[in-house]
């Protein structure tokens, strides 16, 4: 099998696991309320643990990989979040899950960070748009966590047994396929091509942080309260609650899997502009939704619209660094969590104050956000291959 391809595939595995991770514990943060007694503002407290120290795990993980490249560091920070999620599961009081969300957080770090490295890496051999494809596949992954959770929930199965069961096949994916990601000499392009001293200004930078931090401002609102909403703004049954991350998920893997060709078509800046036009209408939808099959359909549509701007974020950052450091990435990634912590607290304290179809205002409002910031994903800058050579502009 041809090396690229090799460490492709290893690629999709890794972004495979990480959504199922994901999914499995964000699915369930209304069980896990019930369960330890939780009013909302302690959830939305307790929620704000994991982007915290998440990019705590992203900064060291920026730091591991330039020095021993990202598979080290994913060689263990995944099986760390296979394993924390499944702890949360079985802890029996509140601390035991604080600390669980702890180990959680520097997994969920390191792993976005390191994927997206690898993803980048990937995208820079193949000298075309490939990381859209990826983060499909995280989405498919996330569908399926959620579905496991809703039968879960719909057989009463307690949430360690639910829990553990997903995360052991999960980490022994990510254990197999770490031998055939790229190693140090092959993800960082500067030990085979003198690049000198690598500078990264900010300014090019900026439009895809903010970016990122208002998609996951959006993002937070559905993984950590679209469980909660349908529990308290729509009263609905346990086994549709999973649905609201479930039905976001669906669409977002649906999208991103015609992705990168449409990436190659319109040219970045327009798909995410036009994914911050879609977003905004899915968020109002949920709003004003008066029943499931509504909120359903308005969370669908905003996977639809977010599911463009995070890998056009990861894809953009790569370019701004052709000798593939990460340090760009690790910039980047680092607003995802800014836009979790703001997410979890907006959208947590406006839902405590307000009720929650009123604090999914704040996400549509910076949907609308996107759109003006899509400008910046127009880069003049050239694809680079791995032999240095630039391959066509971006649009």
């Amino acid at each position: 099998m041809p090396r690229d391809r090799q460490a492709r595939l290893a690629t999709f595995a890794v972004f495979f696991v990480q959504g199922l991770t994901f999914s499995t514990l964000l699915t369930q943060v209304a069980a896990l309320q019930r369960k330890h007694g939780l009013d909302d503002g302690q959830l939305t407290l307790l929620l704000l643990v994991v982007p915290v120290i998440a990019g705590v795990g992203s900064v060291v993980a920026g730091q591991v990989a330039a020095r021993w490249g990202s598979r080290f560091m994913l060689l263990y920070v995944q099986p760390l979040a296979c394993a924390a999620v499944a702890f949360s599961g079985w802890a029996a009081s509140v601390p035991v899950l604080v600390a669980a969300l702890v180990l959680f957080g520097l997994g969920l770090g390191g792993v976005d960070a390191g994927m997206n490295m690898q993803g980048t890496a990937v995208e820079r051999r193949y000298a075309r748009p490939v990381m859209t494809g990826f983060h499909a596949l995280w989405s498919l992954a996330a569908v399926i966590g959620a579905a496991w959770a809703s039968n879960a929930a719909g057989l009463g199965l307690d949430l360690g047994p639910a829990f553990t069961v997903v995360m052991i096949p999960a980490a022994v994916i990510s254990l197999a396929a770490n031998r055939w990601l790229f190693g140090p000499a092959e993800e960082h392009v500067e030990t085979a091509v003198d690049t000198g001293p690598v500078t990264i200004p900010w300014r090019p930078i900026l439009p895809l942080c903010l970016a990122m931090a208002f998609l996951y401002v959006g993002d937070a609102s559905v993984s950590n309260f679209g469980s909660v909403y349908f529990d308290q703004a729509l009263a609905a049954e346990a086994w549709l609650a999973p649905w609201a991350l479930g039905a976001y998920q669906a669409t977002t893997f649906i999208v991103r899997v015609g992705g990168d060709a449409a990436v190659s078509r319109f040219g970045p800046a327009t798909i995410v502009r036009a994914g911050g036009l879609v977003a905004a209408l899915g968020f109002l939808l949920i709003v004003v939704a008066p029943n499931e099959a509504a909120a359903i359909a308005g969370f669908a549509l905003t996977g639809v619209g977010l599911s463009v701007v995070a890998p056009q974020s990861f894809s953009a950052a790569g370019r701004l660094d052709p000798a593939g450091t990460g340090v760009a990435i690790a910039r980047v990634n680092m607003f995802n969590y800014v836009g979790f912590i703001v997410g979890a607290a907006l959208v947590g304290g406006i839902g405590d104050a307000a009720g929650f179809q009123a604090a999914f205002l704040a996400p549509l409002i910076l949907a609308g956000g996107i759109v003006v910031l899509a400008r910046g994903f127009a880069s003049p800058v050239r694809l680079p291959r791995a032999d240095g050579r630039a391959t066509g502009r971006n649009r």
